[in-house]
């Protein structure tokens, strides 16, 4: 009988001790367990901080971020003129542009006309309109083809230029559409090299940002481009001076959001330019 008594006592110790061994390591186990699952949701947190996120899109960028009821497109030419050239390349402009603007046979509309007055020295920039987009553009080209005036101005003109280049353009939905203008004013072209894939994530900042800059009437279009160099994007200001260009950006800064616009995009950025432009006397932005 003792001896049945002291063998149940010895098996009562034996699984209590051996089940707290088990529970100790059940326990040490589960913290594992969760010391693991929680170090698994760390990591992919810090991982998701430099991984973008893509949405799905169902659609090209141009019918994204343009106004869908309206098929404009621009064209906006460089030319770098032979700095002795440039008083008699400014006049032919004057005498044969407006008119080509003038005469609705051509579905076309000067916006612009400018001398580069910071940047890029001894050179001229023009903004075309084509309202019906590439249908118009090639009716006009084809009809300056047949005009004689045109033909001998592109011939006097080829004997001033050192080089010239242009890119067709869409506007963003959210920018004003340029519109004439009186002035005396000084024009600012901000253009922008952005990184290929950006430009949906550019249009969805500067979409709000463009409020931030409106109280002084100061932004006239926003632009990018089609053909030419791509991922490209233009920006166009006026101001009445450069003392009043410079109360302006600063004045930005008071809006709360506009510091972070300028985080995000800045980095969306490939290469930045700006010139600082002077209307010809045939332009209708004055």
């Amino acid at each position: 009988m003792a001896t049945r008594v002291l063998q149940r006592v010895r098996d009562a110790s034996y699984l209590a001790n051996n089940g707290a061994a088990a529970a100790g390591r059940l326990s040490v186990s589960a913290r594992g367990f969760v010391a693991s699952s929680s170090r698994n949701r760390e990591d992919s947190w810090f991982k998701s901080l430099f991984v973008r996120k893509v949405d799905p899109r169902k659609d090209a960028h141009a019918n994204l971020l343009t106004k869908s009821e309206e098929s404009n497109l621009y064209k906006i030419q460089f030319h770098n003129v032979k700095p002795e050239c440039l008083g008699a390349y400014n006049q032919i402009c004057e005498e044969v542009l407006p008119s080509i603007h003038a005469d609705k046979f051509y579905p076309c509309e000067l916006v612009g006309t400018w001398n580069t007055w910071y940047g890029e020295q001894d050179q001229a920039v023009h903004l075309w309109r084509y309202r019906g987009g590439y249908p118009a553009l090639t009716e006009v080209m084809n009809k300056l083809k047949q005009n004689k005036e045109f033909t001998e101005y592109r011939k006097e003109r080829g004997k001033m230029l050192l080089s010239r280049r242009n890119q067709l353009l869409l506007e963003f939905s959210f920018w004003n559409e340029p519109v004439p203008r009186e002035g005396p004013n000084i024009y600012e072209l901000r253009s922008y090299q952005l990184r290929p894939g950006t430009m949906i994530e550019w249009g969805n900042y500067w979409a709000r940002a463009i409020g931030y800059r409106q109280h002084n009437r100061e932004a006239i279009g926003g632009f990018f481009s089609q053909i030419g160099n791509l991922y490209m994007v233009h920006h166009l200001w006026a101001y009445k001076d450069l003392q009043s260009r410079e109360d302006t950006r600063n004045a930005a800064w008071q809006h709360e959001g506009w510091d972070e616009v300028v985080y995000y995009t800045v980095p969306l950025i490939q290469h930045m330019d700006s010139r600082i432009m002077i209307p010809m006397k045939a332009s209708p932005l004055q």
